[in-house]
C-alpha cells in the first residue's frame, strides 16, 4: 500500500490538536476583513480593538475571570515564563526568594525555575508519588515565611493526572502566597474556575483545544502584580508589547467556547475509549499504566512496556499510520527518559519504553481497535529482537514490571 493511501490515526492531541471548523471560521474575517491594528486610533483600528475586547471577555467568562484579568500571549510557554518571573521578582522585593513546585512540571516551568535558582532563589520540588498526584497537605507543609510562589500544573501533559487545584489554591490563599497553575493541558478539557479554585495566575494555549498555534493567554487575578518581559509597546495594558494576534485570538475564543460547551459529551466519549485502551494494553505482559487510574484527564493514556525502547515503538506505529508519542513534544529530540516518569519513581529502563496516546472527539472505536491490534504486535516484535528482553526472559535480569 502506498503510504499516501494509508489512513492516519492521530492520537497525539496532547502535543497539538487540529483546528476546529469553528475556530477557522472565526479566524478568517480577521485575516482580510478586520485587519486594523487594535492600537490605532482610526476607525479600522478601533473596530479591531472592539473585537479584541469582545474576545477577551468571552475567554474570561469561560474561566470565571474578569476581562481585565486576561492578557494575550504567544502561548503556554510565554505565559508560564511571565507568571513565574513576575512572582519571583516581586517576591524578592519583599525578601521572599522561595518557590514551591513539583518534580514533573512542563519544562516551560522547570527551566524558568532553574533560571531563578541561578539567580539565588530556592526551589522546593514536591514529590508527586507513584500515582502522579501532589497533595494540598504537602504544599501547606512546604510553605515558609519567605515563599513567594507556588506553581503546580493543573493536569500533567504526559500522564494526564489532575491535581487538587482548588485545595492547593485554598492553602495558598490562606497563607497569602501567590498561586500559579499551568493549565495548558487542562483548559477546554475539564472545568476551570479561577475564582472557585483560588487561582492567582493561570496559563493556557489555544492549540491544545483546537485553536491556532502561537496564541495563548495568561490570567492574572486583579491585585496580583505582573511584570512586562517583552518591551516595545503599550499593548495589553503595558504588560506585553507587540501587536495582538487578533485572528489567532478570534480562533482561540471560538475554540474555547466550543470545547466548553461540548466538554461533558466529549469527555464521556473519550473516557470510554481510553478505558478500552487501558484494559486492552494492560493485557500485554510486563506493562504498566502510568498515573492515577481515576483522577486523570479523559483523553490521555500513558503506558510503559518493559524490554523495549519507546522510539522504536513510535516509529513502527507510525509505519502503520498511528501517530502517537512517548511524552512531551517539547523534549521529543531527547534520548533521555521522561522526567515525568522518573518523578513517579520508575526505573530508567522502564521509563524508556513509554507510549502516550492522547485522543480527541474525532477518535473512533475503529481507531481504538486498530491501536489494540498494532501495539501488542509491535511490542512483541521489538521484544523478539531485544537482547535486554532475552536476558529478562532467561532470568539473567529481574523483571521490573
Amino acid at each position: 500500500m502506498n503510504s499516501s493511501d494509508k489512513k492516519t490515526i492521530y492520537v497525539d492531541n496532547a502535543a497539538t490538536t487540529a483546528m476546529s471548523k469553528a475556530a477557522i471560521d472565526a479566524m478568517l474575517p480577521y485575516l482580510d476583513g478586520v485587519y486594523g491594528n487594535p492600537s490605532s486610533l482610526h476607525t479600522a483600528g478601533q473596530v479591531a480593538k472592539e473585537a479584541l475586547e469582545g474576545f477577551r471577555a468571552r475567554i474570561a467568562a469561560r474561566l470565571d475571570a474578569e476581562p481585565g484579568e486576561i492578557y494575550f500571549t504567544s502561548g503556554g510557554s510565554e505565559s508560564d515564563n511571565q507568571a513565574i518571573r513576575s512572582a519571583a521578582i516581586n517576591g524578592a522585593k519583599r525578601g521572599k526568594k522561595h518557590i514551591i513546585t513539583t518534580a514533573f512540571e512542563h519544562h516551560a516551568v522547570l527551566h524558568t525555575l532553574k533560571k531563578c535558582e541561578r539567580e539565588g532563589f530556592e526551589v522546593t520540588y514536591l514529590d508527586v508519588h507513584e500515582n502522579g498526584i501532589v497533595t494540598a497537605e504537602q504544599v501547606a507543609d512546604a510553605i515558609r515565611d519567605d515563599t513567594a510562589l507556588v506553581t503546580i500544573m493543573f493536569a500533567n501533559n504526559e500522564i494526564g493526572t489532575i491535581q487538587p487545584i482548588a485545595e492547593i489554591g485554598a492553602v495558598c490563599r490562606e497563607k497569602k502566597v501567590v498561586f500559579h497553575t499551568d493549565a495548558v493541558q487542562a483548559a477546554g478539557h475539564v472545568p476551570v474556575d479561577v475564582k472557585a479554585m483560588n487561582i492567582d495566575m493561570l496559563s493556557l494555549s489555544a492549540h491544545k483545544f483546537h485553536g491556532a498555534k502561537g496564541v495563548g493567554a495568561l490570567y492574572v487575578r486583579r491585585g496580583v502584580p505582573i511584570n512586562a518581559f517583552i518591551e516595545g509597546g503599550a499593548q495589553e495594558k503595558g504588560r506585553r508589547a507587540g501587536t495582538e494576534n487578533l485572528a489567532g485570538i478570534a480562533a482561540m475564543a471560538a475554540a474555547l467556547d466550543e470545547a466548553c460547551e461540548n466538554m461533558a459529551s466529549v469527555a464521556k466519549k473519550e473516557r470510554a475509549l481510553c478505558d478500552r485502551l487501558i484494559s486492552g494494553l494492560s493485557k500485554i505482559a510486563h506493562s504498566k499504566l502510568n498515573g492515577d487510574r481515576i483522577r486523570r484527564l479523559p483523553n490521555i493514556v500513558n503506558m510503559c512496556f518493559e524490554g523495549i525502547e519507546g522510539e522504536g515503538l513510535l516509529l513502527h506505529l507510525d509505519d502503520r499510520g498511528i501517530c502517537a508519542s512517548s511524552g512531551s513534544a517539547c523534549t521529543s529530540g531527547s534520548l533521555d527518559p521522561s522526567h515525568v516518569l522518573l518523578a513517579l519513581g520508575l526505573p530508567h529502563e522502564v521509563a524508556h519504553g513509554s507510549l502516550r496516546l492522547s485522543l480527541s472527539e474525532a477518535t473512533t472505536d475503529a481507531d481504538v481497535d486498530a491501536i489494540l491490534k498494532a501495539v501488542p504486535d509491535v511490542v512483541a516484535y521489538l521484544r523478539n529482537i531485544s537482547p535486554v528482553w532475552e536476558a529478562l526472559e532467561k532470568g539473567e535480569k529481574e523483571h521490573l514490571i
